[in-house]
């Protein structure tokens, strides 16, 4: 949906590749990749660079983009395919179809956008200034909820809404689907954009205070000045309660089970039964907090806080989460802190780009059903369904070798890989967009109506059986992803395309590239939090003792080995913020370097490493670059190369010598699955 801020965040309840913005991709056919001719750095002291020094050399970041690399680019040209589809849908005798085209021209239709002015959101100002008392105020709270908590970040994405509310099944009841509510109301990424007593942090609290008075006074508020300071104020004590990325990624912090009597006990201050009710969740009994520290806080603050500051505060949120569908006024000024302030770019996206955005944000799985009838042969579906096969083949030989597990442990891991669903392509089951109306006319009502049926949708599921094989992720999406609790993997259509994979290119690249994404997502089954985690998705410890100790101190030697990255002189990469990841990283591609021996015995390792690193070529700005180290699970591009450092097979293959900076022991070569 249209959050202000989408981080690009590892969680404990999904495992991603990398978030994506709904954006799809596109990059060169690449060729067998073959060692860089004339590089000018040694593969020992920068793989990065060595594999990609061409592409690094003659390659810009677009004006309009943060960042860009092989999934944006791949993003990019798949893209420039769908939009002639979603133009073409308005004409479709299709009805979902039509639907499609309709949603994409009234966004596009930015006469008749300016033409209506403020009236769309007319209303629901009007709702939040008739607010007389906390009643009113707990009614008007839980009415915001929206189920807009991304699956792929919802330990950590930073909703608008007091709390981000998703609905998947129990940690630890995997029968049954549950309400987690996990901490929102900030405006900004992440708590430390408010509390870090940091030169940059102080201009970016700066720059969003004046973002907050712009955007009322675009919207024709008084003293914008006062309003928004009294936002940011409100929203800083907000973050004072929220729990830390670290705290936030650690299960046994964030596995609390709350019956509707405990909030009236343990966040006093609210009307829980009121707020529940107004927010589509009367009768729940039980919920899962992800954070409960931030219910505690918020309840305070709506006890404690004054009224117009929570009036203003529903105010901007309001008009921040819809600008993107108000007169260009609010687009650019929207833009102009998130986009050129936060993260770093330019210019914004040209209409159509975000145009294709909102119809993909409003109804992902139309536009996904569009692009796989057209563009998704059966025959890619067909081959990497065998490289899965062959790369859990090759995780069950490889947890066979570990002296150091116990049979019990061992018995149980092979257990996860047994019964792990792999959905390739697009889903079984696509979402029906039956009862969404989409008038050609209405941008702001046709993303208003697409939130709340999304959010009906998954209030329903509390009454529905659990669907392991549900995707969390649109065919149309460069991604991939691990879902421990369903012990599930999803790889979207859109990533089965070079540089990842090539229906006709080598094994070699292949197994290198797409190969290395499988590896890393079965991967994530048995990382820090999907190791805890059993076959039917119930997190429950099924290690030994010894094999949990084990597997801790590798871990760290892995968390000590990232941390030692520096991105800047004066900021570290976070070993422990991102651990997750780099631990699929190293496991998904040593088992995807197994299988790919297997397949190919005699075939030299240098391609399959060159290919593994020119899929993740890429430029940053410094700006998002920070913001990623900050707040992102996953490390960047360049030090998830750097993986290949714990891989024996690397050094013979480039023959990497001591002295060299990437060259480590062999006995500190990390080595855990």
């Amino acid at each position: 949906m249209h959050a202000p801020v989408k981080t690009a965040l590892s969680l404990a309840l999904c495992g991603a590749l990398q978030f994506v913005a709904a954006h799809a991709i596109a990059a060169d056919n690449v060729a067998p990749p073959a060692a860089p001719a004339a590089a000018a750095v040694l593969p020992g002291d920068d793989f990065f660079s060595y594999a990609n020094s061409e592409w690094l050399n003659t390659t810009k970041i677009p004006d309009d983009r943060s960042s860009w690399g092989g999934m944006s680019q791949l993003a990019e040209e798949t893209n420039q395919r769908i939009i002639k589809l979603v133009e073409a849908a308005a004409g479709s005798p299709d009805a979902e179809a039509k639907k499609v085209g309709d949603f994409y021209r009234a966004f596009m239709n930015d006469t008749a956008i300016e033409a209506r002015g403020l009236a769309p959101l007319t209303p629901a100002l009007d709702k939040i200034r008739a607010i007389r008392d906390k009643k009113e105020l707990t009614r008007a709270l839980g009415e915001t909820i929206r189920a807009d908590v991304d699956p792929l970040n919802a330990t950590n994405f930073q909703t608008e809404n007091l709390f981000g509310l998703w609905v998947s099944q129990g940690l630890n009841d995997p029968k049954h689907n549950v309400p987690y509510l996990l901490q929102g109301g900030l405006g900004m990424p992440d708590r430390a954009y408010y509390l870090d007593d940091s030169e940059r942090m102080h201009k970016l609290r700066t720059a969003y205070q004046a973002h907050i008075a712009a955007m009322f006074k675009l919207a024709g508020f008084s003293d914008p000045e006062t309003r928004a300071a009294r936002v940011f104020d409100l929203e800083r004590k907000l973050a004072l309660s929220h729990a830390t990325r670290e705290d936030s990624a650690d299960m046994a912090k964030s596995n609390h089970t709350w019956s509707l009597q405990d909030f009236a006990k343990k966040a006093p201050g609210m009307d829980w039964n009121l707020f529940f009710a107004s927010a589509g969740l009367k009768g729940q009994k039980q919920f899962m907090l992800w954070h409960p520290t931030a219910m505690t806080g918020a309840a305070k603050q709506v006890q404690e806080g004054s009224l117009d500051a929570w009036k203003d505060f529903l105010a901007f949120h309001t008009i921040n989460h819809h600008a993107n569908n108000l007169p260009q006024a609010f687009v650019d000024q929207y833009f102009d802190f998130y986009g050129r302030t936060l993260s770093g770019t330019p210019q914004l996206s040209v209409r159509w780009k975000r145009g294709l955005a909102a119809v993909n944000a409003g109804m992902p799985d139309a536009v996904g059903k569009l692009y796989v009838a057209k563009y998704f042969p059966p025959e890619a579906k067909s081959k990497l369904e065998g490289m899965v096969k062959n790369i859990v083949k090759a995780f069950h030989q490889r947890i066979d070798k570990l002296a150091w597990m116990d049979p019990a442990t061992r018995k149980e891991a092979h257990a996860k890989l047994d019964v792990l669903y792999v959905g390739v392509g697009y889903p079984e089951k696509w979402t029906s967009y039956a009862h969404l109306d989409v008038k050609a006319d209405d941008a702001y009502g046709n993303a208003e109506r697409a939130e709340k049926l999304y959010t009906q949708q998954q209030l329903a599921k509390l009454h529905q059986p659990v669907d392991r094989k549900e995707w969390c992720m649109p065919p149309q999406l460069v991604n991939a992803v691990n879902l421990p609790m369903q012990n599930a993997l999803n790889f979207p259509a859109a990533i089965l395309q070079p540089p990842f994979f090539d229906l006709n290119g080598t094994d070699a690249a292949n197994y290198g590239a797409i190969g290395a994404v499988i590896g890393h997502e079965i991967s994530h089954s048995f990382d820090d939090t999907g190791s805890q985690f059993d076959s039917k998705g119930l997190l429950r410890d099924w290690w030994t003792k010894d094999d949990a100790a084990h597997f801790k101190t590798a871990t760290q030697a892995l968390v000590a080995q990232y941390s030692s990255y520096q991105a800047f002189p004066d900021l570290a990469l976070n070993g422990q913020l991102t651990l997750s990841e780099n631990l699929s990283d190293l496991a998904g591609l040593a088992a995807a370097y197994d299988a790919f021996k297997a397949a190919n015995p005699t075939v030299p390792d240098r391609d399959f490493f060159i290919g593994y690193a020119r899929s993740w070529r890429n430029l940053v700005r410094d700006a998002a670059l920070r913001r990623q180290v900050m707040t992102d699970g996953h490390a960047p591009a360049k030090w998830r190369t750097y993986t290949v450092r714990n891989l024996d097979a690397w050094y013979k293959a480039f023959d990497v010598q001591q002295g060299q900076q990437l060259y480590l022991a062999p006995q500190d070569r990390v080595r855990v699955w």
